[in-house]
């Protein structure tokens, strides 16, 4: 979720950065998990785009939640953008196309973050059918236009929207015609962090395979698996991808700092206003010489909200952002959380996982990110497929769940969520090619259908 964050503290020099980033380091009894999910609102009559304003709109339902759980309003020049809790800590954003996300709380188990979901599902049809609205959990909207989709009123998009065509082909897709889940996890250490990012960055595109949910785009089927990870593939190159340099001998908080240092800024926020400096170095903002706003110095609020604006498939902050699949089904939800929880929060399975893609190339692993969009698990690895990878990784995840043992009240430890991976590695369908055989046969090719047949 970008939530812009406000911390005046002033930053003397670059190891601040390091610093901050290295802060979230924490023993793994303070482990938490946090899940975050995407989806796209729709009128129930006729299965068009719900706008930001009017009695049936996006802002009225967050008003009517607003009401429900009390929370507390997110505001940008006076207009309601999202809700946050002030106990728990978990909020509700918008994105730009008015994709709904829930931010969940930091947790300590996926039994709890089953619970959170269901919850936050059944308050968003409480709010939302009386008014004629469904949501769906899908990796991009499957039938309206870019211009059809409507336009969220947060002032940090407006600056990505003037900017991204400057830098890729496929940015206002991303933004406002894509929906993700995504899981936030904790590392102990600077080792910890360096071996986390580098299984879950090589491992991430055989997750984008597993969770594959969006074939469909423009109203038809394209050929692709996940139209959402194709539009990553020329978004902006230069904050997004594989990130390679995590592979370096020697990577750890300075190297990912440098790397942040280097991308270009979107904006700087003082007070309420954001300032459009798109394009622009951060560096230059740490010197005090940057051209959009002379004289002004950096604060920890600018170094956190730019690193909300970097996007590579597992993003690190004081925490690292799991980013490759397609928003989808409920049971989805949790598998994704379950999945990254079993990898890295298990020390026997992340040496596993680590051991699995240690001899990978950068080159191997590009082209696993490159083709998956397509092929989902009939990806070629070397002698194997994705879909054999894809086996033996869950298979790590569910023996780190079980060692984990966090039971909920009928004693069934957190490898329950990871059922719908084993369904799909077992029958090598991913859940877009489901959707494709149903539209193929029973749809009549009716993409509609997938409105009517699988909202939450």
């Amino acid at each position: 979720m970008a939530r812009d964050v406000s911390d005046s503290t002033i930053v003397e020099s670059r190891d601040d950065l390091i610093g901050a980033i290295a802060s979230g380091g924490k023993p793994e009894s303070q482990w938490r998990i946090g899940t975050e999910h995407e989806k796209f609102g729709f009128y129930t009559d006729d299965l068009t785009p719900v706008p930001y304003e009017g009695p049936r709109g996006i802002e009225r339902i967050l008003r009517l939640m607003e009401g429900m759980l009390g929370w507390q309003p997110i505001e940008d020049r006076g207009l309601i953008i999202g809700l946050v809790d002030p106990v728990g800590g978990g909020a509700i954003s918008l994105e730009p196309g008015g994709q709904f996300e829930l931010s969940g709380a930091p947790l300590e188990t996926v039994h709890q973050t089953c619970r959170e979901l269901h919850a936050h599902l059944a308050q968003v049809r409480e709010c939302a059918e009386p008014l004629g609205i469904g949501f769906i959990g899908l990796g991009a909207s499957p039938i309206w236009s870019l211009a059809e989709t409507p336009v969220m009123p947060k002032s940090r998009y407006e600056i990505m929207a003037r900017y991204m065509p400057k830098v890729g082909t496929r940015g206002l897709d991303m933004m406002f015609r894509t929906s993700t889940v995504q899981v936030n996890l904790d590392f102990a250490d600077e080792a910890d962090m360096v071996k986390k990012m580098r299984v879950s960055l090589a491992l991430q595109p055989v997750a984008t395979a597993l969770f594959a949910n969006s074939p469909f785009i423009d109203n038809a089927a394209n050929g692709l698996l996940s139209n959402r990870a194709e539009i990553w593939r020329d978004t902006d190159n230069q904050r997004s991808g594989l990130i390679p340099f995590v592979f370096d001998a020697g990577f750890g908080f300075e190297s990912y700092v440098e790397w942040a240092l280097d991308v270009p800024m979107y904006f700087v926020k003082r007070g309420d206003f954001y300032h459009d400096v798109a394009g622009q170095s951060f560096r230059d903002l740490l010197d005090g010489r940057l051209p959009g706003l002379p004289g002004e110095r950096a604060t920890l609020s600018d170094w956190n909200n730019h690193l909300t604006t970097l996007f590579p498939d597992v993003r690190l902050k004081k925490y690292i952002e799991m980013r490759g699949a397609d928003a989808g089904p409920w049971r989805t939800l949790t598998a994704l959380p379950a999945l990254w929880v079993g990898l890295l929060y298990d020390q026997i399975a992340l040496d596993a996982a680590y051991d699995l893609i240690a001899d990978w190339t950068a080159e191997e692993r590009q082209a696993l990110r490159d083709t998956v969009p397509r092929l989902g698990l009939k990806t070629p690895m070397r002698s194997r497929t994705v879909r054999e990878i894809a086996g033996e990784m869950v298979e790590i995840a569910r023996a780190g769940l079980a060692r984990r043992a966090r039971l909920n009240g009928e004693g069934v430890d957190e490898s329950v969520y990871l059922a719908p991976l084993q369904e799909t590695v077992a029958s090598g369908m991913t859940p877009a090619e489901r959707l494709l055989a149903a539209y193929r046969g029973d749809w009549h090719g009716d993409i509609g259908e997938v409105f009517r047949r699988h909202a939450y």
